[in-house]
């Protein structure tokens, strides 16, 4: 084969530094737009982004020619960037959490993301993160879940 063919979709979360409620609504859509620039000035598409005031889901196709970590460095950094003008004070927290997404769903991932709000009406963060980690069978050490 003379070419290399991916499919390699990506549900990421992160929170701001310490979750504090950073993201303002009337800041969040704004920011996710930027987010999605951000991907497309980059070559790789991010495919929807949604959230909450303390944490960020995005759906990102990441290309063969980036890895996770080098993508999810590029987004934070840049939109962190671009949040500092408005909040002084703002930074993302240092690591991430990146679960592979099937082409079966990528419309439910996408509703998940886009339904933020509805879903943190019944768990916070600190659960939602904890049930994903549980789904995939990532194993952590809780002291260091959350720092």
């Amino acid at each position: 084969m003379s070419q290399s063919l991916v499919s390699n979709r990506v549900h990421i979360i992160f929170s701001t530094e310490a979750r504090k409620a950073l993201i303002a609504a009337d800041a969040k859509d704004a920011l996710c737009a930027y987010i999605i620039g951000i991907g497309k000035n980059l070559g790789f598409p991010v495919l929807t982004v949604g959230g909450m005031p303390d944490h960020l889901h995005l759906l990102v196709a990441i290309p063969s020619n980036k890895t996770i970590s080098e993508t999810i460095q590029k987004l934070k950094a840049n939109s962190s960037r671009w949040m500092k003008k408005r909040v002084p004070s703002f930074a993302w927290q240092r690591g991430y959490a990146a679960f592979s997404v099937s082409a079966s769903s990528v419309d439910a991932t996408v509703e998940y993301i886009r339904n933020q709000e509805r879903h943190h009406a019944r768990r916070d963060f600190k659960r939602e993160l904890l049930d994903f980690l549980a789904k995939n069978g990532v194993a952590y050490d809780e002291r260091y879940v959350f720092d």
